[in-house]
């Protein structure tokens, strides 16, 4: 018996079939082999809107390594990692707390930018700077000097004060301001209370149609704090009380103090600046805390939208 021979049709539909998968698998080898295309990386530049978290520490002074202001809840209120500088202000909740929104570059309109619900603001030049070239979620540190930060400090915002002076005893005061001079007192004679700026016992010794008459009973060796600042009590005379300040070249940069009123550039709020006892007098620096001060930001930018 004669074997039969495969057909013409069948070999050219095996052939047909042999071509068709090499062409499959070619195609398969070429998609295989293709490298995606590279996804650009988004750095900031001039000109983007970008929103930020941030620590900013002194990084020169007495308070270097204190943080002056955050953006971070968590930081704000952990001051045992983060202790705060002398004049740092809580935000209080934790919905005060957000990334700042902030346009790069030096041309930024004093209204800002607005892009739905957040306006893009200017900041120092320093900070911006130091944001060019960095990507979301990577931090970095930034390190601004005084010219690219808040500036030299201003001199006439500084003044000096006397390490010794002294007060009277008996203050005369005008019926019309006792409420104010000392708010918790009661204008009956014979009414003790706490003097408000010194902390020693007041008593209200007469009272006419015009004036109040308050003497202070301090006694020798006891602690004053006049404009929040120590102070002891070194004598008391029949007209006067003398005081001398606890303050040491090393509370210099590291004592916050106020006043009532006559503060320097229209602030009330200073930071002992000096202490020189060889002089007898201190300096008391009405300047804001960052002016002046190499600031170091720790940075890290969470959003970045080109122009």
């Amino acid at each position: 018996m004669v074997a039969k021979q495969p057909s013409r049709i069948l070999f050219a539909l095996l052939a047909v079939v042999v071509i068709a998968a090499a062409g499959i698998g070619a195609a398969l080898l070429y998609e295989h082999n293709k490298s995606p295309a590279p996804v650009p990386v988004l750095t900031v530049q001039v000109g983007d809107n970008v929103t930020v978290n941030y620590i900013g520490e002194f990084g020169s002074g007495p308070q270097t390594g204190r943080v002056f202001d955050t953006s971070v809840y968590s930081v704000a209120t952990n001051n045992a990692s983060y202790p705060k500088s002398l004049e740092y202000e809580s935000r209080g909740a934790r919905s005060a707390y957000s990334p700042l929104p902030v346009s790069v570059g030096p041309n930024v309109p004093s209204s800002g930018y607005t892009i739905g619900n957040l306006t893009f603001g200017s900041v120092v030049t320093g900070f911006w700077q130091g944001l060019l070239g960095l990507r979301t979620n990577v931090s970095g540190t930034i390190v601004v000097p005084p010219s690219l930060g808040y500036g030299p400090i201003n001199a006439s915002c500084v003044g000096s004060a006397p390490m010794v002076y002294s007060v009277p005893v008996l203050t005369n005061v005008p019926i019309t301001e006792f409420s104010t001079e000392y708010p918790n007192a009661s204008m009956t004679v014979g009414a003790e209370f706490t003097d408000p700026t010194y902390g020693w016992l007041d008593t209200v010794l007469a009272v006419n149609a015009t004036t109040v008459v308050v003497t202070a009973s301090p006694t020798v060796g006891s602690t004053a704090s006049p404009n929040g600042l120590p102070f002891t009590v070194a004598n008391v005379s029949s007209t006067t009380i003398t005081l001398s300040s606890q303050l040491t070249p090393a509370s210099a940069g590291l004592v916050l103090g106020h006043v009532k009123s006559g503060g320097l550039c229209g602030k009330s709020q200073f930071i002992v600046n000096s202490v020189d006892p060889a002089t007898g007098t201190y300096t008391e620096n009405y300047n804001p805390e960052v002016q002046g001060e190499t600031l170091t930001f720790i940075v890290t930018v969470v959003t970045i939208l080109p122009p």
